[in-house]
């Protein structure tokens, strides 16, 4: 008898291929539909709706029965309070990293299991290998899709459950085995945005959910530049729609989001792409998760990356508490963020990652 693999299915065509290469490899393969989002917008990108026909398309075109399931309380208790109780906060969360964790890879498997599988599947590009010491994870083959940055946060039980298919491919690829196949969806523009909500007007967005408080953008020697609209609407390192007119600082130089002090309700600013204040040699990082288990020593070299798609780091970790770590970096970084995930590698293994509590500075010039 074949084993079930029940696979994630998005209306996209990474897990639509995910689904024809487990097909093809003889699994007996079922399909889910999870809707985890009530829309609050007439006009989406991309509603859940025509998400779910065209994973109906494709679960007929490839022969494969389709189960839908309602996460949207899942959704809203597990991830998505969290996204608004960091910004209250006046950071700069990753929804995706939550999402894999609660979602995708718990209330998805805890259902799948239910329905008879033995094994979960995602279109995810990475890699899981199979040791004595544990499933590990490992980037997948293709440097410009790799998302193993987002599944730092997927525990054991849940890797020793899930399949990859897509992980030794690239989204050429992907694309290519999807067109000889005829799916549907093989051309499909990738979503985008936040986890199961996609992309939207952010700013806008945002203030459904949390009032706006207007404040002064000032200079870290306390010169008032402006006035913001919010804190929680900036990123550290933002420089477009700052609105800081002419008569402040140097004539023609970009400014710059450097910190936000949440205390005082004002956004600091500075000027230039090169400015020391927007430059970190080091992070200090709270809740830690090691996906093989915590790794031996006090000290070790490893790569790290503080945003995705950003080229491994090399740095030095050090362990200065029981779930927290620091992080020096070889090379200055730029605009590190509180509430962002900072996840460490060695070599194409992530060995787990954490959430950043702040940055280390100071960073006297910047080559």
């Amino acid at each position: 008898m074949r084993n079930r693999v029940i696979v994630g299915l998005s209306g996209g065509v990474d897990s639509a291929v995910a689904a024809l290469m487990l097909t093809e490899a003889g699994w007996d393969v079922e399909c889910l539909f999870m809707k985890n989002w009530e829309e609050d917008d007439p006009n989406p990108a991309c509603s859940s709706e025509e998400d779910y026909v065209m994973a109906l398309q494709v679960a007929e075109t490839l022969g494969l029965p389709l189960h839908t399931v309602n996460f949207v309380q899942e959704y809203w208790d597990r991830v998505f309070t969290y996204f608004l109780d960091e910004y209250r906060r006046g950071r700069t969360p990753n929804p995706d990293v939550l999402c894999n964790r609660e979602i995708k890879f718990k209330a998805f498997l805890d259902y799948a299991l239910t329905l008879g599988a033995e094994k979960i599947a995602t279109g995810h590009y990475a890699r899981l290998i199979r040791a004595a010491g544990g499933t590990q994870l490992w980037k997948g083959v293709d440097p410009g899709k790799d998302q193993s940055y987002f599944l730092y946060m997927v525990p054991q039980t849940a890797l020793e459950r899930s399949l990859f298919p897509l992980g030794e491919y690239t989204k050429r690829e992907v694309r290519e085995r999807a067109r000889q196949a005829g799916l549907p969806n093989a051309d499909r523009k990738d979503s985008t945005g936040i986890c199961f909500i996609g992309e939207r007007k952010f700013s806008e967005f945002l203030s459904h959910y949390l009032p706006a408080q207007p404040g002064m953008i000032e200079t870290e020697d306390h010169r008032v530049v402006g006035t913001h609209r919010g804190l929680m609407y900036y990123t550290l390192g933002q420089r477009q729609g700052l609105g800081i007119g002419g008569g402040h600082g140097k004539e023609g130089l970009a400014w710059y989001v450097v910190r936000k002090d949440v205390e005082r309700n004002v956004l600091v600013v500075a000027q230039g792409q090169r400015n020391p204040a927007l430059y970190s040699r080091g992070l200090e990082a709270t809740q830690l998760y090691w996906i093989n288990g915590e790794p031996v020593g006090h000290e070790m070299e490893v790569t790290a990356k503080i945003r995705y798609r950003q080229p491994d780091q090399n740095a030095v970790l050090i362990r200065v508490g029981e779930d927290r770590i620091r992080l020096e970096f070889e090379e200055p970084q730029f605009a590190v963020a509180p509430g962002q995930a900072v996840v460490i590698y060695q070599g194409e293994r992530c060995l787990g990652g954490a959430t950043i509590e702040r940055a280390l500075r100071p960073v006297r010039e910047v080559a």
